[in-house]
């Protein structure tokens, strides 16, 4: 199997746990995208084809200083117009050379990585979409219908580039979707349409509004980099441990935010201690009564955590979630207000504003994830969904059970026939 991605540790790190499990089930596994930024986030010896170079692309690289101060819809526009399609023509290329050398049955390419969908059907290939954040399957332009409509003539301005046909989303396969999360996170959000969530469709919730390819797996977590040293000893008993991060892609972004938390973890001291993962330049001074380092372990810190406070990133919300920590969600952008919506809804945490966070607000939510059994409650009650979900193994079971064949019926809103197309 062959996982296409796009040059994100969030987006790369559910297939490193997939991969992993079907590695071990006796399968060939290889990866294909931009080779520099994924190296170091693959395990040492993986197969890797190179595909998409930023300076070929004409795009705009994610963490750069123009996109970290863009926020709300203009954040958005970056991202599509910016750098997913200039990252798809640029990776084009490099993926129609990786199959044809690597010779994959099925490719595994994540929603970002538009280019996988297309060499897949020119090569008539069973593919399958990657979700590793849920926000593109809970209908997140409702309420922007004009930036939806925006998007959509991207993506098909983009097929039409290609040589590809029009009339369906390389987001969305018709053969197999795996969701990294679970109906009780992200609540009852799927396609409205009657193709697309069939009466007899699904097991009740979310799941029921979405056909039986789309299959919530929750998170799955595999082997990551060596986080550095960590001054576990530190870590103090008698007080709850919180997690402050803005994740690898936000962490810059944060010179406004982190002195707010410094504030609030001032108040909160007697009874909490607070650990910022964040660059030292903007840190500030660190009190005694916390923790700072660059970069922290987080699997193997959030076993020893009370809460998370963080950006709202799909992976850092799972993870917390999946070791039944309530979080407070700060959403600085892209995916990141929907998730923190989901949190809230499912009433696993607090929200709070990033752009003008104060230390009083800040305060108040922390108390709150810390003191209300309620939000604990739901956030091991979503705990429990993602261990009966299954995670990689899941992940696995179904994409064991794509198998090239006979193309696929009528394809349903959201989803695209599989044809063996010419390409260059």
């Amino acid at each position: 199997m062959l996982f296409v991605v796009p040059p994100l540790a969030g987006h790369v790190n559910p297939t490193v746990a997939v991969a992993a499990e079907l590695t071990a089930r006796g399968h060939q596994v290889a990866w294909t995208g931009p080779a520099a930024a994924l190296t170091p986030l693959l395990p040492t010896g993986s197969t890797l084809y190179p595909a998409g170079d930023r300076d070929a692309a004409g795009g705009q690289e994610l963490g750069g200083a123009r996109w970290r101060d863009l926020r709300g819809i203009a954040a958005l526009r970056f991202l599509w117009a910016e750098a997913l399609i200039p990252l798809a023509r640029a990776m084009l290329p490099g993926v129609h050379a990786a199959v044809e050398a690597f010779r994959p049955d099925v490719l595994v390419t994540d929603q970002q990585a538009l280019a996988g969908p297309v060499v897949a059907r020119r090569h008539g290939l069973p593919w399958a979409t990657s979700a590793t954040t849920s926000a593109e399957v809970v209908r997140p332009f409702d309420d922007f219908p004009k930036v939806g409509e925006w998007v959509s003539q991207r993506i098909a301005a983009l097929l039409a580039e290609c040589g590809a046909p029009g009339g369906w989303d390389p987001r969305f396969s018709p053969h197999l979707v795996l969701v990294f999360s679970t109906p009780a996170l992200i609540g009852d959000g799927g396609p409205e349409t009657a193709a697309a969530h069939p009466k007899d469709g699904g097991s009740g919730g979310a799941a029921g509004r979405f056909p039986p390819h789309y299959a919530f797996v929750g998170p799955a977590f595999g082997a990551r980099p060596a986080g550095g040293d960590f001054p576990w000893r530190r870590l103090d008993p008698g007080r709850a441990r919180v997690l402050v991060s803005l994740g690898t892609l936000n962490r810059a972004a944060g010179a406004r935010f982190y002195p707010a938390v410094l504030r609030a973890a001032d108040a909160l001291a007697d009874r909490a201690q607070l650990i910022l993962a964040a660059p030292a330049d903007l840190a500030g001074d660190i009190p005694p009564h916390m923790l700072h380092q660059e970069y922290v372990p987080q699997l193997q810190l959030l076993p020893h955590l009370d809460a998370v406070l963080c950006h709202g990133g799909h992976n850092t919300v799972c993870e917390a979630l999946a070791y039944g920590l309530p979080l407070v969600v700060a959403p600085v952008r892209d995916d990141q207000p929907i998730v923190a919506r989901q949190v809230s809804e499912a009433g696993a945490g607090v929200r709070v504003r990033f752009g003008r966070a104060r230390a009083d607000e800040l305060h108040q939510a922390l108390s709150a994830v810390l003191d209300d059994p309620a939000h604990r409650r739901a956030a091991r009650r979503i705990q429990a969904s993602f261990a009966a979900a299954g995670g990689a193994a899941t992940a696995a079971d179904r994409l064991e059970k794509l198998r090239p064949g006979p193309r696929p019926g009528p394809a349903a809103p959201g989803t695209a026939p599989t044809d063996n197309e010419k390409g260059p």
